[in-house]
């Protein structure tokens, strides 16, 4: 791993990109969901239905829901009999969600505090590991795939959920143009922080193309790895299997 990486636009080491990461998301936590649907017109919400679908959750079956913070994904999980475990390097996400979890009645699911570079699971531990909108913001990403795949069961699948690059005509800069002008505005007038907002959308443009990280997937031990772009890979779901 290289002596500095990019939080945002700047490089830091990584050391420094972790703790101000973990900042970011909790300067943002309590404001996180309704962040989302603002920043997306509510389209998160049917993208991680999608996600959920392809994922195809089975009753009984363990999955680690990594980055799983507020628990979006894990509620839909869980409401289909899967055994959930929800870990977030960032312990006020991690509240957040369980006092949503209470609120809505929602049992059986684990929470623990993890960071995706570095599991305390052991080896084979679940059948399928996710992570929405997450993946991104993990300083070693190529660490955190390796992990994906050593606390998979053989057979196990591993699918992601993230912003990419859309190759749209046109499309692509234009979201660029509104990520740039109107999320950050969008993070201070609700949230309050500016700033967070702005590493963020500094984040999804540094992020790689769905075919090039759909390759750093197999580099990483995962077979079929493939990529399921939306709006022209602006979303993109990708997943592979460990055998």
């Amino acid at each position: 791993m290289s002596d500095t990486v990019n939080f945002g636009d700047q490089l830091v080491s990584p050391a420094e990109k972790t703790r101000r990461v973990g900042a970011v998301f909790s300067s943002v936590a309590k404001r996180y969901d309704v962040m989302n649907d603002l920043m997306s017109g509510g389209m998160h919400r049917l993208w991680k239905e999608r996600f959920v679908a392809r994922i195809k959750p089975r009753t009984g079956e363990r999955i680690l829901d990594m980055a799983g913070g507020t628990g979006d994904i894990a509620f839909r999980m869980a409401a289909r009999g899967s055994l959930v475990t929800v870990s977030d390097i960032n312990a006020d996400m991690l509240a957040v969600g369980q006092d949503r979890a209470a609120a809505k009645r929602i049992e059986g699911l684990s929470w623990k505090q993890e960071n995706a570079e570095v599991l305390s699971f052991g080896d084979a531990a679940f059948d399928a590991y996710t992570i929405a909108f997450g993946i991104r913001n993990v300083t070693d990403i190529p660490a955190a795939l390796k992990e994906a795949h050593r606390v998979l069961k053989r057979g196990g699948r591993l699918f992601i959920l993230e912003f990419s690059t859309s190759d749209w005509p046109g499309f692509g800069k234009l979201y660029e143009r509104y990520a740039d002008a109107v999320i950050p505005r969008i993070g201070k007038a609700v949230a309050g922080d500016e700033e967070s907002y702005r590493y963020l959308v500094e984040s999804i443009r540094r992020f790689p193309t769905p075919d090039r990280f759909r390759a750093m997937i197999a580099e990483a031990g995962f077979a079929q790895a493939k990529a399921e772009p939306m709006l022209g890979g602006l979303v993109c779901i990708w997943s592979g299997w460990k055998i």
